[in-house]
């Protein structure tokens, strides 16, 4: 077998793993919030944009497609997180709005990302390495094709 196949010389596996492991490290803390880790996710987009911000911006912003945004908002309405408003201009546009519940749950939340800091064990400086490397990696390959 080639040297480059072997699982532990793949940074997709990598990457993979890690994604399973922050879902799993994030879950018992954000089950405390009654969210799922795609909706906290979400939920940072909108405490940034408390005046509102259209269903297509935030599914831009969250990398989402439409068919799996929906459900999620949706999820997100009947907990009284948020309000989606169809834009009488354009009733295409639909804008999410936080209810005061969804602002008040950022409170709740404020202590994540330190808690979720201590547990990998980095230094600010590394985090702030890693950031960089990753963002540099997604640009790269977010306009990439591979061939057959």
């Amino acid at each position: 077998m080639s040297n480059n196949l072997l699982l532990e010389k793949q940074l997709c596996f990598r990457i993979y793993s890690l994604n399973k492991l922050m879902c799993r490290l994030y879950a018992p803390i954000l089950k405390d919030l009654a969210l799922t880790y795609p909706q906290y996710l979400a939920m940072l987009v909108l405490w940034q944009h408390k005046e509102g911000i259209s269903v297509k911006a935030l599914g831009s912003q969250l990398d989402l497609d439409s068919g799996t945004l929906s459900p999620l908002l949706k999820r997100m309405e009947t907990q009284a997180l948020l309000s989606r408003i169809r834009q009488s201009k354009d009733e295409r546009v639909v804008i999410i709005k936080l209810t005061a519940k969804g602002i008040a749950l950022q409170q709740d939340a404020e202590h994540i990302p330190e808690k979720m800091f201590g547990v990998t064990g980095l230094t600010p400086e590394k985090l702030k390495s890693l950031t960089l490397d990753l963002d540099q990696l997604i640009d790269k390959m977010s306009n990439q094709r591979v061939d057959r």
